[in-house]
């Protein structure tokens, strides 16, 4: 079983690069439905978070999603 995160999914300062911002923390979306992660609504998303994975993106920790759902 993973982490779920709740919000609203916004574009990075980089190109592609996906954030959502839970309980104080920015993380960086890798993975999931990009359709439901794009939709500008509040999604929930399962997975974990990849300290060890290396992104373009500047911002957030990495989040390897392996569930999306519109919450």
């Amino acid at each position: 079983m993973g982490t779920t995160l709740t919000g609203v999914p916004e574009e990075g300062v980089e190109p592609g690069c996906m954030i959502l911002k839970d309980k104080g923390q920015t993380y960086l979306l890798v993975g999931g439905d990009e359709t439901l992660i794009k939709s500008g609504r509040t999604v929930t998303v399962t997975g974990r978070a990849r300290n060890d994975m290396v992104t373009t993106c500047m911002q957030g920790t990495p989040f390897e999603v392996t569930e999306v759902r519109l919450a």
